[in-house]
């Protein structure tokens, strides 16, 4: 058999019955059929039907004719590289990250935004985000400036427990002595112009029977970004725009003061490194320690 998978082929069959003569070519053909798929890269030719010659057995002659017709049909079958084995490391790291985030937003869902958050819902949440971080790797704002583009939602900042709105940094402070209540917290980023406006909705009290004063701070600053993960943002001024009965009120550009009279302490400008940045969430932690939680808005 050897021999005629190497060779052209013409079967020519000496004299039998019909049914010898068609079990003979199917056990031929089956065979033949068999060769060419454990037999890789053979060339064949026609294989022609069975014809009787007189009373002589079987026999076999050679004549070369157009490729053997089975060939084509191999010819069209693609063999498939095997697919490169899965990243189980990798797929176990998305759900581990993506497991760990839930989990953040569900320890920092209720304390409003950090104002209500007690020592031990501080650690819990600087715990969670410190596995993200881990799990995560070292950003890199060079790779991956572009996630930083758009409008955050402030869900989470440890700074609000020292019931301030500058945090860490002086600020009005938040309760009875002066009616402030915090609304919504936004960074809005602009990785082409550099801008950086930190965007706080308010509600002050008024004296009754007058309604509450709504109004809207943006605190205009510039940013760069200093090595792979650190953020510096420069202050450059702050518009105020009152919402509710008095939305009609032109936004009001609180004045600078001079650069004399500023104090030796200026905190016109901040640095902080961002420890986790995705498309939907960003972690960062401030050069006093704050740590902030954002998700896009």
């Amino acid at each position: 058999m050897a021999s005629l998978l190497q060779s052209p082929l013409i079967l020519s069959p000496s004299s039998s019955s019909s049914s010898s003569s068609s079990s003979s070519f199917g056990t031929c053909l089956f065979k033949k059929i068999n060769s060419i798929n454990r037999t890789p890269n053979l060339q064949f030719h026609e294989l022609h039907r069975l014809t009787k010659t007189g009373s002589k057995p079987y026999q076999w002659s050679y004549r070369p004719k157009t490729n053997f017709t089975l060939r084509s049909a191999i010819e069209e079958v693609t063999i498939i590289d095997p697919p490169p084995p899965s990243s189980d490391f990798g797929d176990s790291k998305a759900e581990r990250i993506a497991s760990l985030k839930l989990k953040l937003l569900s320890a920092v869902s209720g304390l409003n935004r950090g104002l209500a958050a007690t020592e031990d819902d501080l650690r819990k949440a600087d715990a969670i985000a410190k596995e993200i971080e881990g799990v995560a790797g070292q950003v890199d704002l060079s790779v991956d400036i572009d996630k930083l583009q758009g409008r955050w939602k402030l869900i989470y900042s440890s700074a609000f427990s020292s019931r301030t709105l500058g945090g860490s940094r002086p600020g009005p402070p938040t309760g009875r002595l002066l009616p402030i209540s915090l609304g919504q917290v936004f960074q809005r980023i602009d990785i082409l112009s550099k801008d950086f406006d930190n965007i706080v909705d308010l509600q002050l009290g008024a004296p009754w029977p007058l309604p509450p004063i709504e109004a809207t701070a943006t605190l205009a600053h510039k940013f760069e970004v200093i090595g792979t993960a650190k953020m510096r943002i420069v202050f450059e001024k702050t518009t105020v725009k009152t919402g509710g009965n008095l939305s009609q009120l032109p936004p009001l550009d609180l004045p600078r003061l001079p650069d004399g009279l500023r104090p030796p302490s200026d905190t016109r400008s901040g640095e902080f490194e961002v420890t986790y940045l995705d498309s939907d969430t960003r972690i960062t932690r401030g050069d006093r320690d704050e740590l902030r939680v954002f998700v896009i808005s």
